[in-house]
């Protein structure tokens, strides 16, 4: 089992007094459903699992009467030997996207108090996913949260680095001290293999079995394949599931050109460099599916450099990334791989870090910016960091950011004194610079 930090969230959650329904959104097999399963063995005496996707006829439950004892009686009566015991019971409802009433009867199981809820589904966010106009989402009676792949963290535990070595890197980090070499040169190698490899937890157990990485693209590339079967999808008034065909090309294309927007020198998402036949409102509403189902997040420009920071943005002024590193190398052509382990990349390079510090940023649920001027200065990301405006500067070696020193040598203009710069090299402190290892990326938190 894969140790993942959304456990304690679990536990916490389950400890609550007067705790609600819980619904754990996430894209299709980050680990939602085991996670939640290895949860309710190790800390429920009676489960009882719903799948709405591979059982359709679980779905007419619902579709009657919201009278909790009416719809244990039927639960009990379509799922055989379970129990469930008030007070002591679990019940599971697994994409639960495609049972919305299964959703609005969480208000109800809140009222009544006897049984614990657990909720997953991938497909959660999309707006007009379903249809029908008689169920609503049960607002102020849920608890939200959202589960992603593996973090660098999550990987390290996965590839048995000591607690204690983790704990020395945040120490190094907090204290702005060197790295002692020996385990510099261990993590930058594991975190070469984490650009690879992300955080799907089926990959990742794969790579963890025999490190073999042609399994690992051949994994990830069956789950790209499986987010496209579920572009366009949506759900009928009848509850059967049909594809919008115009819809999953216009998604597709626009999917499909995200390598080649980043690989542009200006990384700004271009609706002109698509290849398709969509309007630019088509595109817009491909992004936004791909961005409420979780695969993408969007890095909007800054008109200034000063917090808030969500105050300032340009909604139309913006940069897309993938939401896990590995997906997004797996869209690349073969021997991609090897170039990132060997350090044979050229330009490309900067757009496959950038999407992994990205990705890191995603799976602490911060919210992506970066500033650019016509003139062609631009900081790779800004955030908020010990309550300060922070610039984070990006780089694939250990070359110079000229656009960061300028920023900081006129703080009339820009109103920002402080910066990470993010590279290959170690823990420093240069004057209002802070200088830090990709890897430790994780740990740029505003706690």
């Amino acid at each position: 089992m894969l140790k993942r930090k959304i456990y304690s969230e679990l536990l916490k959650w389950k400890q609550s007094k007067n705790k609600k329904p819980l619904v754990i959104k996430g894209l299709r097999q980050v680990g939602k459903t085991y996670i939640v399963k290895q949860f309710a063995k190790e800390n429920y005496e009676n489960v009882i699992y719903l799948d709405f996707r591979k059982n359709h006829e679980l779905r007419a439950i619902f579709d009657h009467s919201f009278i909790i004892n009416d719809l244990i009686s039927q639960i009990t009566a379509n799922i055989l030997n379970v129990n469930a015991i008030p007070y002591k019971t679990l019940l599971i409802f697994d994409e639960v996207q495609d049972c919305p009433n299964a959703r609005s009867s969480l208000k109800y199981f809140y009222e009544d108090g006897r049984y614990d809820i657990i909720c997953t589904g991938s497909l959660l966010g999309i707006k007009g996913y379903s249809q029908r106009s008689d169920n609503a989402i049960p607002v102020g009676y849920e608890d939200v949260i959202y589960m992603k792949p593996l973090d660098f963290e999550e990987f390290m535990w996965a590839n048995g680095i000591s607690s204690k070595t983790i704990d020395e890197l945040k120490n190094c980090f907090i204290e702005c001290k060197e790295i002692l070499p020996a385990i510099h040169l261990r993590i930058s190698d594991l975190f070469r293999k984490y650009i690879c490899v992300g955080g799907m937890p089926e990959v990742v157990a794969a790579f963890i079995e025999n490190g073999d990485l042609n399994k690992v693209l051949k994994l990830q590339r069956n789950i790209l394949e499986s987010y496209q079967d579920d572009f366009g999808r949506h759900l009928k008034q009848d509850n059967s599931l049909y594809v919008d065909k115009k819809e999953l090309a216009t998604i597709l294309a626009v999917f499909n050109s995200i390598p080649s927007q980043l690989a542009k020198e200006n990384k700004k998402f271009q609706f002109s460099k698509i290849k398709g036949n969509g309007k630019n409102d088509d595109f817009k509403r491909a992004l936004e599916w791909l961005e409420d189902a979780g695969i993408i997040s969007r890095c909007y420009a800054l008109s200034i450099t000063e917090l808030p920071l969500e105050g300032n943005k340009k909604d139309d002024v913006f940069k897309v990334y993938m939401q896990d590193s590995g997906l997004f190398v797996a869209m690349l052509e073969e021997g991609t791989y090897a170039d990132i382990l060997n350090g044979n990349l050229s330009i490309y390079k900067g757009a496959i870090y950038e999407n992994i510090i990205a990705d890191a940023f995603s799976k602490m649920n911060r919210k992506l910016y970066y500033y650019h001027k016509d003139s062609g200065l631009e900081i790779d990301f800004v955030t908020r960091f010990k309550g300060k405006c922070t610039l984070i500067e990006v780089k694939a070696n250990n070359s110079k950011a000229k656009a960061l020193t300028t920023i900081l040598e006129n703080y009339d203009h820009y109103h920002v004194d402080r910066a990470i710069k993010i590279r290959e090299g170690n823990i420093a402190l240069i004057g209002n610079v802070l200088y830090i290892p990709h890897y430790l990326t994780f740990l740029i938190q505003e706690y």
